[in-house]
């Protein structure tokens, strides 16, 4: 994670070394392994899973614990692609939450622990969820407040929303079977939803062109079947009014669940296969029937890991929630809502 320096602020009482990228990696990598292997309190942190494969090798080999590091569910105000430190972040051991194909840490504790019990942490969940609700607030909040009725136009149907992401990206790589490209999803959706308004959210990455590798499938080629939301519309203004949310893995699909509408889910996201979302696939893993309250409870309170980027103080989800909150507010300081500029029928 070579740029990622923030990773200090993290382990206060370790010392951090930072490897190169790519192939550099392994060099830089292996002239630390002996002071790895002498230290049996270290340890070997991975951004996602883009580490070479001989560093994995060598972690397995030495008995050296390999870490793997995401963003965690509320992140920032910018896009992480713009290199801007987290809010949060997860850690994980076994695989990352979004790996459908083996049991994470968050799907554990899913599967395993009586969260409904804990009347505390119940009540936690509950507040959180109105909280982030009342907040606006999502993963990244780099969109300015728009008025989606002007956009949407009147409604006369029913109205679906589709997520889009970055294709390549893990989260699809690891939580679905089978591929799809955006393109693929929008028809998809258009196909079982005959006669509704279709809006389609490009991912903000991919509207920005930060994502160019692989190359991404181009919205001007389903608009002639759906709406497409030119600009970065935040998820709190593009779910109102909307009868039901497509996704395939995005996270966009839970915050659509906390506000009660229903989701549809074309890969196994982390929320999926628990009885609260339209699966369309399965993982025989995951037996119990959750709650919202109960997925947020784990996914938002008792999986990540937060931290003040200014600070470098530890935070509750409360106290994040409260932060990211001041730094948007600063952030949007005397903005007014923008219009955005939409296409298609």
């Amino acid at each position: 994670m070579p740029w990622k320096t923030f990773m200090s602020q993290w382990f206060p009482d370790y010392q951090v070394i930072r490897c190169a990228t790519e192939i550099k990696a392994l060099k830089s990598f292996v002239r630390h392994v002996p002071r790895f292997i002498r230290d049996k309190r270290s340890r070997v942190y991975v951004w996602s899973y883009k580490e070479p494969r001989i560093v994995a090798f060598i972690c397995r080999l030495f008995s050296i614990p390999l870490i793997r590091v995401e963003d965690g569910f509320l992140r920032s105000i910018q896009l992480g692609a713009m290199r801007v430190p987290p809010l949060s972040l997860c850690f994980a051991e076994k695989t990352l939450y979004f790996d459908a194909t083996a049991e994470s840490e968050l799907e554990q504790i899913l599967e395993t622990c009586d969260l409904a019990a804990d009347a505390e942490l119940m009540e936690r969940a509950r507040r959180g969820i109105a909280a982030l609700i009342s907040s606006r607030l999502s993963k990244y909040n780099s969109s300015r407040a728009v008025d989606i009725e002007r956009i949407y136009g009147p409604k006369d149907k029913t109205r679906v929303l589709v997520v889009g992401q970055v294709e390549g990206d893990m989260s699809m790589v690891k939580g679905m079977s089978r591929q799809m490209s955006n393109n693929e999803f929008v028809r998809a959706v258009v196909h079982e939803n005959p006669g509704a308004q279709v809006i389609y959210k490009p991912h903000p990455e991919v509207l920005k062109g930060i994502r160019k590798n692989p190359k991404q499938s181009n919205p001007d080629d389903v608009r002639d079947i759906c709406m497409v939301l030119d600009q970065d519309v935040g998820l709190a203004d593009a779910f109102q009014s909307v009868d039901r949310v497509y996704t395939m893995t995005s996270l966009a699909g839970f915050e659509a669940l906390i506000r009660g509408l229903p989701v549809s889910c074309f890969g196994m996201p982390f929320y999926a296969g628990w009885g609260v979302t339209d699966d369309r696939e399965t993982c025989s893993r995951r037996t119990r029937r959750r709650s919202v309250e109960e997925i947020f409870a784990a996914a938002y309170i008792l999986y990540p890991r937060y931290l003040d980027p200014d600070t470098g103080s530890e935070l509750s989800f409360e106290e994040g929630l409260a932060v990211l909150q001041r730094m948007k507010e600063a952030h949007d300081r005397g903005a007014d809502a923008m219009p955005v500029a939409v296409t298609g029928p």
